[in-house]
């Protein structure tokens, strides 16, 4: 008997096991059906149960639960990816509201999650876990944001691609002093400068990340600073920030927008490049927030644009959201085939932890409920008129 066989007759014999204890079994089996999803199905989306505690533990525990299972290998799906997907589309996880849900919005509400006393937490815990490991799962020059995939057929152009539009929309001149807010391992910083002549200062909060970006940009003109942003008072001529506003939160977008104004000289450009949520609530997954990126909150459009008003011109909104699930399937593909190489370290639970991460923001971003928005702006309005540039 085949293992993936072996494996099918057990998930078989949990869902016969429960099936006197429809308490739990029916509605999250008429859930799963609502989402075209058969439980011990055959389909590569189907879920298959190997623990009958599941059932029990999902219902009760929602999304956070229903994570926390598959981690622990209670249940699987040959498709990740697709079964999560059929599942957001029907917006699961808001049929039975649970605690741990309600508490996350309510600790958002009454805190203060990315004061600046907590803002290294993140960096600690996601960024710092390896650059081994990120230099294995992302594109060759580490890029962890969104590619831009119209003319790209790989993840090295995509997200070459995105570095030369954003170098494009911010129209960056020899010489020019950039800041980059949240610059990661440097790869905005070591493409300006080398296509661009410019002099890039680049901010992130995380140790591994400044340690292995000044070691890629050595000899160029890149300052790389351990530093959050709300300590940065040096004037630039343009400003960008790609993927680092996720964790800004909404009790300080108002300040954050108030530094990158300090910093932005009179006629620069700032380019935002965020992740955005189609539903304007503050609702963040209690699973993400846990196990993934802690303190960290998608914003919605509104809360951005009232960060936005008194404060800058909004020259040009660009939304490529669907570049993201794109993106997010190339780096699963990668962390997969490099797996063996880190299994030993990271062990199975992260390995299945990983996986339910990289194939459940992919199908947020298929659903269209998470987007990819690129904003430029200007302290004063371009005189002439902003032109998005082609690519």
């Amino acid at each position: 008997m085949s293992e993936s066989t072996s494996k099918l007759e057990t998930a078989r014999d949990a869902s016969r096991t429960t099936v006197g204890a429809g308490l739990w079994t029916r509605p999250v089996q008429a859930l799963a059906r609502k989402a075209g999803i058969t439980i011990n199905g055959d389909q590569p989306g189907d879920i298959q149960v190997y623990d009958r505690r599941f059932f029990r533990r999902s219902l009760l525990g929602g999304s956070l639960a229903f994570g926390e299972a598959y981690m622990d290998g209670w249940w699987d799906a040959e498709r990740l990816d697709e079964c999560l997907y059929r599942l957001l589309s029907i917006n699961a996880d808001n049929h039975y509201p649970t605690l741990s849900a309600m508490m996350v919005k309510l600790r958002a509400l009454l805190f203060n999650l990315q004061a600046a006393s907590r803002a290294f937490q993140v960096g600690e815990a996601h960024y710092d876990i390896g650059n081994d490991f990120f230099r294995a799962m992302l594109d060759q020059r580490m890029v962890y944001t969104c590619g831009y995939w119209p003319y790209a057929h790989t993840l090295d152009e995509a997200q070459e691609h995105k570095l030369e539009l954003v170098c494009r929309k911010l129209d960056l001149k020899p010489g020019q002093r950039v800041l980059d807010i949240g610059c990661g391992w440097g790869s905005f910083a070591r493409y300006a400068a080398e296509h661009y002549d410019v002099h890039v200062t680049g901010l992130t909060i995380s140790k591994e990340q400044a340690e292995l970006a000044r070691a890629e940009c050595r000899g160029l003109p890149v300052e790389i600073r351990l530093q959050d942003y709300r300590d940065c008072n040096d004037t630039f001529d343009h400003i960008v920030s790609l993927g680092m506003f996720e964790h800004v939160g909404y009790k300080n977008y108002g300040e954050y927008m108030d530094v990158a104004r300090r910093c932005l000289s009179d006629d620069g450009l700032f380019l935002l490049h965020t992740i955005g949520k189609y539903t304007p609530t503050l609702k963040t997954d209690p699973w993400i927030a846990r196990y993934i990126f802690p303190n960290g909150q998608i914003p919605a459009l509104r809360f951005i644009t009232r960060a936005i008003e008194r404060r800058f011109v909004l020259e040009d909104l660009h939304n490529f959201g669907p570049d993201y699930d794109r993106t997010l399937m190339a780096w699963y593909r990668n962390f997969h085939a490099a797996w063996p190489q880190f299994s030993e370290q990271y062990g199975e639970r992260f390995y299945r932890m990983w996986k339910y991460y990289l194939s459940s923001c992919a199908a947020a971003f298929r659903t269209r409920e998470l987007q990819l928005w690129q904003f430029v702006l200007s302290k004063h309005g371009v005189a002439s008129g902003y032109r998005r540039p082609a690519y």
